[in-house]
């Protein structure tokens, strides 16, 4: 039975309204958009979760902070996995200097033969509910069809931070208000942080953002107050629901990591950790070695290849450490190499993480803040130099250990020593540690019953139900 016939076979109610989520292919965007059809459907609004047969078993399969065989709303989110033609999944290169990892715009493009799947399934989808509601992530030509949909509408959700899409607007408008110029001379542009590639792909789905009702953002006013306000200029619609990851995380399953952390004393960590998108050279990957054992800290590092556009398919090539140096450590009980998928969010919320060393993607950064942890940043590509800026020049919660203008260059391991130190023992490190911690309360604040991100979902929430 195809996903659009089960829809109307389990449809037994006209509904107020469906949502239906429309993720981009990564790591970063399926586990946003999971996190917000738990948020979604905790309004008692179903929620239908589109995406390839790959990508839906990726983003379950990495689910963190909440158990879905648990969850009380799981039942109010349906998955629909479509077919699409083959894409291929070669081994990810070594990040040498700025590119976005080519090998997965193979995948990126594959999703956007989702188009037809997707019509049918809201076309069947719009005759069980008052308002049909599609959500769409960085790939708007998947649901342009929806404007053939009387009772059917589209929000963009923009997994970026606030200060990233205001930088792209700012010199357009005249440069308002809300963006101090020093902080303005140091934004890299855009063309800057990603591949011609790329660009290109963007520039595919640019002209179909016109399907656009409102947009989403994961953030909130404590966080980037001043740079929604920019946006806010350009597109008066606009809802800030953030953060979306559970702020008290469900431990199902224990990582082994986990119990290396429970022996250690409080904020004694340092977590380091570059995403899913980057795979470091072997002369980094030796520096970085050398650096965090010669700081004499405590870290976790999570050593692993960036992912394959499958995931499932292959495995990661095993990374070359100095001689003997995984056994020292762990002897001297300084350290743990993580060479799998890490649960993340666990490892900031312990109570012995007391730093994160960063490629600031956006999930990590709002991961970090919402559970407390200051951060060390190494920006890679994309929208992460502008996060880093965000993190150490604005929101003052961090140390730079590469900024975005020297980022050909190696990393020497004193500059990573020094960077650790910093954040972990240095008075420098403890003010930063300080108001990394006022600024977690100042979101929690947000996002409970009366926060200014809580009465934006409410308020969304009231929109589409209008």
């Amino acid at each position: 039975m195809s996903c659009e016939d089960e829809a109307e076979k389990q449809a037994t109610e006209i509904h107020q309204v469906i949502v239906v989520m429309v993720p981009f292919p990564a790591q970063g965007h399926l586990n946003q958009l999971l996190h917000l059809s738990r948020l979604i459907s905790s309004y008692n609004v179903p929620v239908h979760y589109v995406s390839t047969a790959i990508h839906s078993r990726q983003a379950k399969l990495r689910l963190q902070g909440w158990n879905p065989l648990s969850s009380p709303n799981m039942m109010m989110i349906k998955f629909h996995e479509f077919p699409v033609p083959a894409f291929p999944s070669p081994p990810p290169k070594p990040q040498t200097a700025v590119e976005f990892p080519s090998h997965l715009l193979p995948s990126f493009y594959s999703v956007l033969h989702l188009r037809q799947p997707v019509a049918k399934l809201l076309s069947v989808l719009s005759l069980t509910t008052k308002r049909l509601v599609i959500i769409y992530d960085a790939v708007p030509s998947i649901i342009q069809d929806a404007v053939t949909i009387p009772n059917g509408e589209a929000y963009s959700f923009q997994p970026l931070s606030a200060f990233r899409i205001s930088s792209y607007v700012w010199e357009t408008m005249g440069r308002p208000r809300g963006i101090d110029d020093q902080i303005a001379k140091q934004v890299p542009s855009r063309a800057s942080t990603l591949t011609p590639q790329v660009m290109e792909f963007i520039k595919t789905q640019e002209e179909h953002n016109k399907y656009s009702s409102g947009a989403l953002f994961n953030t909130c006013r404590a966080i980037e107050a001043p740079f929604l306000d920019v946006i806010a200029k350009v597109n008066s619609k606009q809802w800030a629901i953030g953060p979306f990851n559970p702020m008290e995380v469900c431990k199902n399953s224990r990582h082994k990591c986990l119990e290396w952390l429970d022996k250690q004393v409080p904020n004694s960590v340092i977590y380091v950790s570059f995403g899913s998108t980057t795979t470091l050279s072997d002369e980094q990957i030796e520096s970085l070695a050398v650096g965090l054992e010669n700081s004499g800290q405590k870290f976790l590092w999570v050593l692993r290849d960036a992912d394959r556009a499958d995931i499932f398919v292959g495995d990661g090539r095993a990374r070359k450490l100095p001689k003997d140096y995984e056994e020292r450590i762990q002897l001297n009980g300084q350290g743990i190499i993580v060479r799998d998928w890490a649960p993340q969010l666990e490892i900031l919320a312990h109570a012995s993480t007391g730093g994160f060393m960063s490629h600031c993607g956006w999930n990590s950064c709002l991961e970090s803040i919402t559970m407390g942890v200051p951060l060390a940043t190494w920006p890679m590509h994309s929208d992460q130099p502008h996060n880093a800026l965000l993190v150490t020049v604005v929101l003052k919660v961090g140390v730079v250990v590469r900024d975005w203008m020297h980022r050909d260059d190696l990393v020497e391991s004193s500059a990573i020593e020094n960077a650790v130190k910093k954040l972990m023992t240095s008075g420098e490190g403890e003010e930063v540690r300080t108001r990394m911690l006022e600024l977690c309360k100042a979101v929690k604040i947000s996002v409970a019953e009366g926060g200014d991100s809580r009465r934006d979902i409410d308020d969304f929430i009231a929109h589409i139900r209008r």
